[in-house]
């Protein structure tokens, strides 16, 4: 046998063995992790679907060394993009008055996907993402949850709207939201520093003598809309939800 033979032979069992890795990728293994991750997108916060997080891992494990770890992680950029422009679009829809609290539960619920992505996609992140992108996997999704959902001018005017009114929101939710949306990008306080100066601590220079007053009114005003919002009374104990003196008779 001539060695251009064995050559082309060679040359056949790598193009034969690269082409049943290929269907391999895209029948099974893209397809199960792309099962896994929607499922996790959608999963409430605080609920955990049974995944087996064991084999998805040993799926990615597998891509990796066969070389697809490439074309895995632009798949998965691409599946989440195109699941939080579904998002932003229920948002648009969403009225102002529900606005906060459902972009609240988007983000809440994100962020809990994103750490159920990133412990299936840890072994792509380690020897992909982070030596030939220079970048980190949580960092990618959080940057995509910013650009497509939370930077958009409605959501900071609803929320500067809902922090002047007493009332306007759930300080639990306000806090939840103000805190995560630093979380996705510090530079967000820029556009309500005194908002996000009541959630997160250092945002604005160290404070002057005259300021004092101002900042105890603000502060106590917070502190009655946290009790009101937890159903306690002002009644002369201080201390009893309202319907609790209903109760036991």
């Amino acid at each position: 046998m001539t060695t251009e033979s064995v050559s082309g032979n060679s040359l056949l069992r790598q193009s034969t063995a690269t082409s049943d890795n290929d269907e391999l990728y895209n029948s099974r293994h893209w397809p199960k992790l792309e099962g896994a991750i929607l499922l996790i997108l959608q999963q409430n916060p605080g609920q955990f679907i049974p995944i087996s997080y064991e084999e998805m891992y040993s799926t990615v494990y597998k891509c990796v060394c066969q070389q697809y770890a490439d074309k895995m992680y632009h798949n998965l950029i691409e599946l989440v993009t195109s699941y939080l422009r579904r998002v932003a679009e229920e948002l648009q829809l969403t009225p102002a008055e529900a606005y906060l609290e459902k972009f609240n539960f988007a983000m809440a619920q994100f962020f809990q996907a994103v750490s159920g992505i990133v412990a299936i996609f840890s072994y792509m992140n380690r020897f992909y993402v982070t030596p030939k992108l220079h970048t980190d996997l949580k960092k990618e999704l959080w940057k995509l949850f910013t650009n497509l959902v939370a930077d958009n001018a409605f959501l900071f005017g609803v929320i500067e709207e809902a922090s002047s009114k007493p009332f306007g929101v759930d300080p639990q939710i306000m806090m939840s939201i103000i805190k995560g949306l630093h979380s996705l990008n510090p530079e967000f306080s820029i556009r309500n520093p005194v908002l996000f100066a009541r959630f997160i601590p250092n945002i604005l220079p160290p404070t002057q003598c005259d300021q004092l007053p101002s900042l105890i009114q603000e502060d106590r005003l917070l502190q009655e809309n946290l009790v009101t919002s937890q159903g306690f009374t002002r009644e002369e104990t201080g201390k009893k939800r309202s319907g609790e003196d209903f109760q036991g008779r």
